[in-house]
């Protein structure tokens, strides 16, 4: 795994960003899910082959994120499974990634309700059928909703549909073939309205990375929607953004506007030093002159000569 995946998995794992992205998708931005009824589950998911002992040996797939929710409606408990995948990339075979996770999930849980019937020794009264399948006719599986999100400024030009994979042209034999439609957050995709229909700093991170190649709409952005963000933000956007925002040494926040500031800075300096450089490597090349010769030329202040001189020696 990539550092870009690991920061944006510790990033989504958060109950407070994983519940707003579902929010915002399902809801349109309203406050439906709670942090507090996310519980987090283990992101290995088994592949158990069917059929023979000699069908194959069990495999593993690893999920970014999975959590359940438990919420009360009407006095019953309603249950949900949701996971969420983070890609620094378009992945051009996703839809068929996010079916076969949740395929082994429902697989799992008729695995899980036939081993419960086993122990319970609970067959009398129901049909062969559902003692052979171990799933009974009134069993009822947990939904399971798989969220993706696109930590990049591009557009996913992959496609999002189990149907846009196939090569086929007979509408006859398509209708026949169940399609699976992908759950996507693009921040190239999203509309200013749309952004602010999300309540945590992920209204921020994808902001930014939105806005990422286009430093214009970027100042803009960062002048009126952004204050204080903390490490694990930080981290995502330096990844993720191609920016180099510094968290000041033991804060737990950075102040953004003030960050991006000094990151330009930063960065005009490093292009001057560059432009400084390159002309001092033409002057000593090109007139055969020592590297004092050539910062007397360009009168270099004696204060930066030493410093200067020693990146000359590795400078291309």
């Amino acid at each position: 795994m990539g550092r870009k995946d690991t920061v944006t998995k510790d990033y989504i794992k958060q109950n407070t960003i994983f519940a707003d992205a579902f929010n915002y998708y399902i809801y349109g931005g309203q406050q439906r899910i709670m942090p507090k009824q996310l519980r987090e589950l283990d992101a290995a998911e088994t592949i158990v082959p069917y059929g023979a002992d000699d069908a194959g040996e069990p495999e593993q797939v690893y999920r970014d994120v999975m959590k359940s929710m438990v919420a009360m409606k009407d006095e019953r408990a309603a249950y949900l499974l949701l996971g969420i995948e983070s890609q620094g990339e378009v992945n051009y075979a996703m839809p068929v990634k996010n079916l076969l996770y949740d395929a082994i999930n429902y697989a799992r849980q008729v695995q899980k309700a036939a081993s419960s019937h086993r122990e319970a020794k609970d067959s009398k009264g129901h049909s062969k059928g559902e003692f052979l399948s171990g799933f009974y006719k009134e069993d009822r599986l947990i939904p399971v909703i798989t969220l993706v999100i696109l930590f990049s400024p591009d557009e996913w030009d992959g496609p999002t549909s189990l149907h846009e994979m196939l090569n086929i042209e007979d509408e006859h034999i398509l209708s026949l073939l169940p399609d699976y439609q992908i759950h996507l957050i693009t921040p190239y995709g999203l509309s200013k309205d749309e952004l602010n229909k999300f309540h945590s700093s992920l209204r921020e991170v994808l902001t930014f990375i939105k806005y990422s190649k286009d430093k214009g709409k970027m100042e803009e952005a960062v002048r009126d929607n952004f204050k204080k963000l903390r490490k694990e933000e930080i981290n995502v956007l330096n990844y993720c953004a191609n920016v180099n925002l510094k968290l000041p040494p033991g804060e737990e926040e950075v102040d953004v506007c003030k960050a991006w500031e000094d990151m330009k800075q930063e960065t005009a300096a490093k292009a001057e030093e560059r432009t400084l450089l390159e002309a001092l490597r033409n002057i000593i090349e090109g007139f055969h002159v020592t590297a004092e010769k050539a910062m007397e030329v360009l009168k270099v202040p004696e204060a930066k000569q030493a410093e200067l001189a020693a990146k000359l020696n590795s400078f291309k």
